[in-house]
C-alpha cells in the first residue's frame, strides 16, 4: 500500500543530481500540534527520492515510533567541558569572570565547575594565565542512524535524561545529515527556545505547523517571530482542520504575509491510527497529495 501512495508523487526532487539539498523544518513552537506526523508523511511521500529525516526532538524523539526503521550504527555524542588542574591553578579567578554563563566559581582552594552551566565556549581554557584548564569530554547523548523501510534515512538524537542542553546534540544531528540528499526533513522540538532555534537554523523552508486554538495561535505567533529573525521563508500548515473555522490563523498569515500552505482534516481515523504506529496513508490518502501539493509550494518558493 505504501508503495502504491509514494508513486504518486509528480515532481521533481529539488536540484537532484547538482549535489544540492533542500532542507524543511517542520516546527510549530506549541508541542502536540502534528509536526511529527507531518515530517514522518513527508518522508513518506518522498520515500522514492531517498530523504533524509532527521529527529531533533532530542528529549523525546518519536519519529521511530511511526516509521518502520532498522538501526545500522549508534554514536555516542559528547561536548567539552573544563577541567582543572588544581596543582597548576593561582584560584587567581580569571576563569570565573571569563566566563558569561557563571560555570565556574573560585574559593580559595578550590574551583567548582558546573556543567550543567557551561556552553562549551572554550574561552576558560583559552585564556587561563596558568594553563591550568584543559578541555574533557562530556557525555550527552547518542546518535542513531537507521535505514527507513520505506525508503530513505533516519538520524536520531537521544540526549541523557537530566542533561539541561540538548542544542549541542540538535547541531550533531544536523551534521549527520550529510551533503548529497535531495531532501532533508527536519522534525523540530516544541517551543521556540534554544532547542526550536537550533533546530530550524540553516534551514531553506520553515513549514509551521498550527492548530486552531488559543495555545496554537499564541505560539504561532511566536514562531513567526522566530523565523523572522533567522531570515528564514515559512509557511503553515493547520492540522486537525474542521473547515471554515480557520478565520484566525488566516488573519495572522495575511498580517505577516505568509502563505496557508495546506489544511490536514481532522479525522479521528487517522488519530487512531497514528496513535497505534501505522501508516497515515493507508487511512488517509490524501494526506499524500495534500502534503505532495505543499512541497510543490514551497519548492517553487525556494526555487
Amino acid at each position: 500500500m505504501l508503495g502504491d501512495v509514494t508513486n504518486k508523487v509528480r515532481f521533481k526532487p529539488y536540484a537532484i543530481g547538482r549535489g544540492v539539498r533542500m532542507r524543511i523544518a517542520v516546527a510549530s513552537g506549541k508541542g502536540g500540534t502534528g509536526k511529527t506526523l507531518v515530517a514522518t508523511c513527508i518522508a513518506r511521500v518522498l520515500a522514492d527520492f531517498s530523504p533524509v529525516l532527521l529527529d531533533a526532538d532530542v528529549e523525546e524523539p518519536n519519529a521511530g515510533l511511526v516509521l518502520p526503521h532498522k538501526i545500522e550504527r549508534t554514536v555516542p555524542v559528547s561536548r567539552p567541558v573544563p577541567a582543572v588542574n588544581l596543582a597548576s591553578c593561582t584560584f587567581c579567578g580569571e576563569c570565573a569572570e571569563i566566563c558569561n554563563f557563571n560555570a565556574l566559581a573560585v574559593l580559595p582552594d578550590k574551583v567548582m565547575v558546573f556543567n550543567e552551566l557551561c556552553h562549551s565556549c572554550g574561552a576558560c581554557a583559552y585564556l587561563c594565565p596558568e594553563h591550568a584548564i584543559k578541555e574533557t569530554e562530556h557525555h550527552i547523548g547518542v546518535l542513531e542512524k537507521a535505514s527507513l523501510l520505506s525508503g530513505g534515512t533516519m538520524v536520531t538524537g537521544r540526549l541523557v535524561v537530566g542533561e539541561p542542553q540538548s542544542p549541542p546534540l540538535i547541531k550533531k544531528v544536523k551534521e549527520a545529515a550529510g551533503n548529497t540528499a535531495s531532501y532533508v526533513i527536519v522534525d523540530c522540538p516544541p517551543g521556540t527556545t534554544c532547542p526550536m532555534i537550533e533546530a530550524i537554523q540553516d534551514s531553506d523552508f520553515c513549514l509551521l505547523i498550527v492548530e486552531n486554538t488559543p495555545f496554537g495561535l499564541h505560539d504561532l505567533a511566536l514562531s513567526l517571530e522566530a523565523c523572522r529573525i533567522l531570515e528564514i521563508p515559512c509557511g503553515l500548515v493547520i492540522n486537525r482542520w474542521y473547515g471554515g473555522d480557520d478565520r484566525e490563523v488566516k488573519a495572522i498569515a495575511e498580517e505577516n504575509g505568509i502563505p496557508i500552505l495546506g489544511r490536514i482534516p481532522f479525522s479521528t481515523e487517522l488519530a487512531r491510527c497514528y496513535a497505534k504506529g501505522d501508516n497515515p496513508l493507508e487511512v488517509m490518502p490524501e494526506i499524500g497529495d495534500i502534503l505532495e501539493n505543499v512541497i510543490k509550494q514551497v519548492e517553487e518558493r525556494v526555487n
